[in-house]
């Protein structure tokens, strides 16, 4: 598979299946195009293909330079980075086997928030049921439960979620407490993520989080304007003024790594990249903003007739990036960040996020479901923390779903970079797992497409018309 497009001067090819990406001249851009259907149809060989191009006339080049055009081009076929064939389709039967650990849990310490985000998927917090707080018991057997259940892997992941988590940071201190003390005995390395709304966020939680959280995930939606519209206090009134010079403290204190700010756009602001581009100036370099995902009835819901002025902001912003990486004021995008070296391991490439399997949400009361979004859906309820998964039957569904068994991903470019994407979204709209949720398979493609290219500005440096 072969998916070609042209950005900020660059003609950019990806071999799909390999990963291999080219920065081409014109003329070879033209040949690889109208040579894809040839070889897909069972041309191979360098003397038929470059035959069957010339006869049909549509590359207004001289022959000769077409000819050394195509044995490029039919070398770079012959050493697999070019028209390659499928490298992860034959690890799909075994891949499906896998499941029996767990190797990451999203702990909702506290089903109850201090903001009244109006997107919000868990109604202000509450997951639409009863205010809670996990105790530290609980916790301490999610713990014991993830060490029993993770087999050999020794290094596990703990994201503190809410609601709210600093509403209950006295047992996020003593689960971590807890944590720290299996370590060694188990031969066990916990990594601890704290998100936090950043009201409570003070001096004490700070040097805590700086001492035991691998990373601390910031939420801001960008301009006072755009945050305060959406994120409001129980009161009514803004949280910008209140969480920014707090934000900033944080960033500066974790030397501007291992944190990322992060905020969602709606249809309020589809001017996004200007959001970002806020938080930069304001001092961040690690920011992430994603795309609301709601109900086609909200008001500020994104429809697929929004999905043209998106990408332009997605082209915009990755423009910027280029400029202020020139001027010494880069920044990391979350979403544009990829690696075209090795990345992903092909479990990864097939799976992604391993909700329901490998990684688990954890209730204040202790209930197992394959991932936040899922919580208070009985349907997808897996069992507790203390008998661990009872319905298997739910988790091998979710062990069994990958690119391969979502139709939508079949022709997508851009599935060993999604890993076929969220499967609570697919489900939310789909009503099945290995469904798809159109709008973000779209903006996905264009982010992808984004990194790609900003990846070939770095290699090729301040040269903005590469050639061969």
């Amino acid at each position: 598979m072969i998916h070609q497009y042209k950005s900020e001067g660059f003609n950019i090819v990806l071999d799909v299946n390999s990963g291999s990406v080219h920065v081409v001249d014109d003329l070879v851009y033209d040949i690889i195009k109208v040579a894809t259907p040839i070889y897909e149809g069972g041309v191979t060989d360098a003397d038929t293909m470059e035959a069957a191009i010339l006869a049909l006339g549509e590359i207004g080049a001289p022959e000769t330079q077409i000819k050394e055009a195509v044995s490029e081009m039919m070398e770079l076929a012959s050493a697999g980075k070019l028209f390659s064939k499928d490298l992860y389709e034959p690890y799909i039967e075994k891949f499906k086997e896998r499941g029996g650990y767990i190797k990451a849990l999203c702990l909702h310490i506290a089903h109850d928030c201090n903001l009244a985000c109006k997107y919000c998927f868990a109604g202000e917090g509450e997951y639409h049921g009863d205010r809670a707080l996990m105790s530290l018991e609980v916790g301490k057997k999610a713990l014991d439960m993830l060490v029993r259940e993770s087999g050999s892997h020794v290094n596990l992941e703990v994201d503190f979620f809410g609601g709210e988590p600093t509403l209950n940071f006295d047992v996020v201190k003593g689960i971590v407490e807890y944590g720290r003390s299996l370590e060694k005995e188990h031969n066990k390395k916990f990594r601890f993520t704290l998100t936090t709304n950043g009201i409570l966020l003070n001096d004490d939680i700070l040097e805590f989080a700086n001492k035991e959280m691998s990373n601390l995930v910031l939420s801001i939606d960008g301009r006072k304007d755009v945050n305060d519209r959406m994120r409001p206090l129980k009161n009514g009134s803004g949280s910008y003024d209140v969480i920014l010079p707090k934000y900033l403290k944080a960033a500066e204190s974790r030397n501007q790594t291992n944190y990322y700010v992060r905020g969602t756009y709606t249809k309020y602001n589809k001017d996004f990249s200007e959001d970002v581009l806020h938080l930069a100036d304001m001092g961040f370099e690690q920011i992430s903003v994603e795309p609301v995902v709601a109900k086609p009835t909200d008001d500020y819901a994104l429809t697929m007739e929004d999905v043209p002025c998106l990408k332009d902001q997605y082209d915009k912003l990755a423009h910027e990036m280029l400029l202020r990486k020139k001027d010494g004021r880069a920044f990391n995008f979350f979403h544009f960040m990829i690696d075209l070296s090795g990345g992903p391991c092909v479990y990864k490439r097939l799976s992604g996020c391993g909700a329901g399997c490998e990684y688990l949400a954890v209730t204040p009361w202790g209930d197992l479901y394959p991932c936040h979004q899922f919580v208070g859906n009985e349907k997808f309820l897996l069992g507790n923390v203390d008998e661990g998964i009872t319905k298997p039957e739910i988790a091998g569904m979710f062990a069994e779903c990958n690119v391969y068994s979502k139709p939508a991903c079949k022709d997508c470019f851009a599935k060993f970079y999604c890993s076929g994407g969220c499967a609570a979204n697919s489900y939310n709209f789909g009503n099945d797992i290995n469904s798809s949720y159109e709008v973000g398979c779209e903006l996905e493609r264009k982010r992808v497409e984004c990194a790609i290219m900003l990846k070939c500005a770095e290699a090729f440096g301040d040269k903005t018309t590469p050639e061969g």
